[in-house]
């Protein structure tokens, strides 16, 4: 983050400022969110949850360094040597200061949302932007309407470009987040069953991911997956120029798979208007050529080479714990995807584990959440895709999961564990570890599966 100014900050936020503190020339040097976290310098934007207030943490943040900080009411006693600015509410403060922040650095945004697959495109679009440009991304879970935010405060003036994902659970997120951006292209990467428990159904997830449209500038382009049924329906129906990618007939940009080695890589034909050529993607699953394809439709709207696109998607490198290849020794393969689930990619990633070349094939699985009334046949589906894609073994985890076990059961898995929990889980799986063989890992992020990914590297030997 760039210096700002006390002044700057209560025009930006809108605020008032407390207490008998007057040089409104004093420098901010950065804003943190956590009291436990803070910088010599920061300013402290104490934030309000459903089992926390941060307001309890302004003394502290003030004694760990923080110059000054917001706040929703007004306090008791105010220090003479610190600033005290009232606002409204804090994240909303937090998401204007972020917007005027952004209003100083000219340079385009791209921001991508989706059911599935976005932090993978994210990573994926800046993979080939960063060829030419310096580009700030989104980083871990920072997609939200604080992490967003905070991503936007990072900039300064050697970035060139800046990849935003967006995540969201609900009607007006998606809203909220683009309307702070306000992005040059946008990207959607699909419609899918994640967080449908709390919006009922596809089509009002398509409607909540569709807030991002009227905000992308009037210049700018949308990018969209146009072997998605119900965002090929946009087609002629958007209010800025779209291009649509995918496998079918008549897109701006399409792939065909090649094939792969079922080890590190897939091998595909991308056409675009701008390129046709082969090229070779360090990641595993056909579903892969849609980020590789928006990352070039991306690339393109950014005047790269077709050598720049092809260099940038070699050098992709996924986020951690999203479909990692962790080898071990005696030809054992662990496919670390704990990051998060839904039905989609919960597809996609037994269709990575079925195209292994490995003689034993075991995927350890936990629940799904947010799915709501849909949980029970959404779990057996999954169960199924095991059968239909001959998946030696399955070790199910979590309540839900039983309903995993059985969809597998009824599809033919030969080998079906239900555990209750992670405990249960570890005692199996010693007995699923067998040299030659491929082992996925998923579930939803609040399982944390990634335990049980650290229990089979830590009875695996090193390759």
């Amino acid at each position: 983050m760039e210096t700002i100014t006390l002044a700057q900050l209560l025009t930006a936020v809108n605020g008032k400022l407390l207490g008998s503190y007057e040089d409104l020339d004093a420098p901010i040097l950065r804003v943190d969110t956590d009291s436990r976290n803070i910088h010599e310098g920061a300013l402290f934007i104490p934030l309000v949850g459903e089992r926390f207030d941060g307001h309890a943490y302004i003394n502290a943040a003030l004694e760990g360094g923080a110059v000054g900080c917001l706040t929703a009411r007004e306090r008791e006693s105010y220090r003479p040597d610190k600033f005290y600015v009232k606002v409204n509410n804090t994240q909303r403060a937090l998401r204007d200061l972020a917007a005027w922040y952004k209003e100083r650095f000219q340079i385009p945004f791209v921001a991508v949302t989706g059911s599935v697959g976005k932090t993978t495109a994210k990573d994926m679009i800046a993979a080939v932007l960063g060829t030419k440009y310096k580009v700030l991304k989104t980083e871990g879970n920072f997609n939200n309407n604080v992490g967003l935010p905070l991503t936007l405060l990072r900039l300064d003036r050697s970035y060139e470009i800046a990849v935003l994902e967006m995540g969201m659970d609900k009607f007006g997120e998606i809203d909220y987040l683009a309307g702070t951006v306000k992005p040059d292209v946008g990207v959607i990467t699909n419609i899918g069953d994640a967080h449908i428990e709390r919006l009922g159904s596809r089509e009002n997830i398509f409607k909540a991911k569709c807030e991002l449209l009227p905000h992308i500038r009037k210049d700018g382009l949308l990018v969209l997956n146009g072997d998605d049924p119900m965002l090929a329906t946009l087609r002629g129906n958007t209010p800025v120029n779209t291009v649509f990618c995918g496998q079918g007939e008549g897109l701006e940009y399409r792939a065909q798979v090649m094939g792969g080695d079922g080890v590190s890589h897939i091998h595909c034909r991308l056409t675009t208007p701008g390129m046709d050529r082969e090229v070779k993607i360090p990641a595993l699953g056909e579903h892969m050529i849609y980020p590789a394809l928006i990352a070039a439709a991306v690339g393109e709207r950014f005047g790269l080479t077709p050598d720049q696109i092809e260099q940038g998607l070699t050098r992709f490198v996924p986020t951690r714990m999203r479909m990692n290849i962790l080898r071990r020794a005696q030809g054992i393969t662990i496919l670390d995807d704990t990051y998060n689930a839904n039905p989609q990619s919960m597809r996609a990633a037994i269709s990575v584990l079925s195209d292994s070349h490995s003689s034993w094939k075991a995927a350890v699985l936990g629940d799904m959440l947010e799915l709501g009334p849909f949980a029970p046949a959404l779990h057996s589906g999954v169960g199924e895709c095991l059968g239909k894609a001959h998946i030696d073994c399955l070790v199910a985890v979590g309540e839900m999961s039983e309903h995993i076990a059985q969809g597998a059961r009824e599809s033919g898995v030969p080998l079906v564990y239900h555990c209750a929990d992670k405990p249960a889980a570890k005692a199996v799986l010693d007995q699923i570890i067998k040299p030659d063989s491929t082992i996925l890992v998923k579930a939803s992020r609040g399982m944390q599966l990634e335990e049980l990914t650290a229990y089979l590297v830590e009875h695996t030997q090193e390759a």
